[in-house]
């Protein structure tokens, strides 16, 4: 099991909180290069957050937030992770804005690109805005499904305190339309 993480200079303590909880794999998101970190408990990897318009600029592995190039970001190869899909303006009159509609699913596919769900922004938005976020995303997963977009549960914290047990997040993956193999495979 793996979670993606933001730290801000306190990598131990995620790393122990992923020990905590039962990871075995956390990935540290950075925006610029870090040096390595090592632990014996844990297995650590880095990933790179960058702009849609700089990804071929990096290596290793690329993490998107959403942008309004969301289109340009899902055609280009080197990306591997996007995530806030759902943090959209405004729904339309008849249907969600979550995002995501048949044409990206199918470039996402195509481009074997992760769609990542974000357990963070769920814990951190307020009232109407949570049913409304948790609706999004429940058609972002209905979407995935039916394209055969791979997945991608975890906590995005920035504190270690927003991260949740895998079981957790797995659970939460299910309530929102996944099915458990699914769930599973998307926090492996």
């Amino acid at each position: 099991m793996k979670d993606i993480v933001f730290p801000r200079n306190n990598e131990k303590e995620f790393i122990q909180m992923a020990t905590r909880l039962g990871y075995n794999k956390l990935i540290f998101v950075y925006d610029k290069d870090v040096a390595d970190i090592k632990s014996e408990k844990i297995k650590i990897e880095k990933a790179v957050l960058v702009k849609p318009n700089k990804i071929g600029k990096v290596k290793g592995t690329v993490i998107v937030e959403n942008s309004d190039k969301l289109r340009l970001t899902i055609e280009n190869k080197k990306t591997d992770i996007i995530f806030n899909l759902e943090n959209q303006r405004k729904d339309f009159m008849h249907h969600r804005n979550s995002g995501l509609n048949q044409v990206l699913a199918k470039l996402a596919y195509k481009n074997k690109i992760k769609i990542g769900v974000s357990l963070s922004n769920v814990l951190k938005a307020e009232n109407m805005l949570r049913s409304q976020l948790l609706g999004r995303i429940m058609q972002n997963v209905r979407i995935c499904r039916k394209y055969k977009v791979d997945m991608l549960l975890a906590s995005f914290a920035h504190d270690p305190y927003e991260m949740r047990a895998p079981k957790d997040i797995m659970s939460l993956g299910v309530c929102l339309g996944m099915h458990p193999s699914d769930a599973k495979k998307a926090l492996d």
